[in-house]
């Protein structure tokens, strides 16, 4: 059986390479054939360990071809020159850099590795507010966590405990140098677990440290881990499907989208195949020349803020109007004079004289 996915291995790492050899024309090594020979056992070795579902190797390799963001460094030593950097995570999420109650103890002479990465951010971005690079901060961090986490559960079947007193951070690297894991100790690669080493050990305090010490709002903190969560599964899809590793794309669709479901996660946005859709927004749109990102819940750039309009002063009552002195009256009108009679024209006679009107009841003789 194990010969069997031996020859499927090497089957699977030629085809991969690009090129194919000659048994026979490696019986006589040389120089280039020794370099053919080493980069197909370093081949062989990560196509067994995709294909067998092994334990974790101490040094992650299979994590390799997926490019940086998934490169975790594994045992020591830790990348050259950032040793003095480098500090357990443990201490970015304790409540209080220095603080004798705390749990974790952080030396005093360490500096913050949190407001360290926060400051960073802010000053390659121009960010105008804290609260903008702190989200951006997180949201980046969960990504590193999320895409170590599920591709080693979907190419090992397990996943390392990343302690935060194993897993060291330096603030001011970047992926793959960020981060460095001590001692390799492998957990289960089921979803309850990977929700476990992400959320539960390392998303949930930074959340915390987030919210109280640059006033991000928490809803706004879930959504950038479920946006980080789904943007790193949309990733590992797309590179199995690249290398046509179909089972591989579809287990890393299925524990997406049921580590979207967890109680700390369900309502932060829609998933429709590999594309999700947020109900909250990052605040990478306040940063200049920013723009929206690709899941955001704005289809658009919000305007600026606009401050409530003032009310309107009072009207002061309107003042009667003075009272209006009555009309005088109109002076008597003096009777008009009778018309004089009109003279008689000269050659008529005079008109008969009226009989005087009788009483009423009188009777004629």
């Amino acid at each position: 059986m194990v010969a069997d996915r031996a020859v499927a291995a090497e089957a699977a790492a030629r085809s991969q390479s690009g090129w194919f050899f000659d048994r026979g024309s490696i019986s006589s090594p040389g120089p280039d054939r020794c370099r053919h020979v080493q980069r197909l056992g370093q081949e062989l070795l990560g196509a067994l360990i995709l294909l067998l579902s092994v334990d974790l190797d101490p040094a992650l390799s299979a994590l390799r071809p997926l490019g940086g963001f998934f490169v975790l460094h594994a045992p020591p030593p830790l990348p050259s020159g950032r040793t003095a950097e480098a500090a357990p995570l443990a201490h970015a999420y304790a409540p209080g850099h220095v603080n004798a109650a705390a749990d974790v103890q952080v030396p005093v002479h360490r500096s913050d590795p949190l407001d360290r990465r926060v400051r960073r951010v802010a000053s390659a971005l121009g960010a105008p507010e804290i609260r903008v690079a702190a989200s951006v901060a997180q949201q980046g961090l969960a990504a590193r966590l999320w895409s170590v986490t599920l591709a080693c559960a979907v190419l090992y079947g397990h996943v390392p405990d990343l302690d935060p007193r194993l897993l060291h951070w330096d603030p001011e690297a970047t992926a793959p140098d960020d981060l460095w894991l001590t001692e390799v100790r492998a957990r289960p690669g089921d979803g309850g677990t990977v929700a476990d080493v992400v959320l539960t050990t390392h998303l949930g305090p930074l959340t915390e440290a987030v919210h109280t010490r640059y006033g991000v709002a928490t809803g706004l903190l879930r959504g950038n881990a479920a946006s980080a969560l789904a943007g790193a599964g949309r990733e590992l899809d797309r590179w199995a499907r690249r290398h046509g590793r179909t089972d591989t794309a579809a287990r890393a669709r299925s524990l997406t989208a049921g580590l979207l479901a967890h109680p700390l996660l369900a309502g932060t946005g829609t998933l429709t195949g590999t594309s999700f859709r947020r109900r909250s927004c990052c605040l990478y749109y306040r940063v200049p020349g920013g723009g929206v990102c690709g899941d955001c819940c704005f289809p658009s750039p919000p305007g600026p803020a606009r401050s409530p309009r003032p009310p309107e002063p009072a009207r002061s009552p309107r003042p009667p109007e003075p009272a209006r002195s009555p009309r005088p009256p109109e002076p008597a009108r003096s009777p008009r004079p009778p018309e004089p009679a009109r003279p008689p024209e000269p050659g008529s006679s005079p008109p008969p004289p009226r009989p005087p009107r009788s009483s009423p009841g009188a009777r004629s003789g």
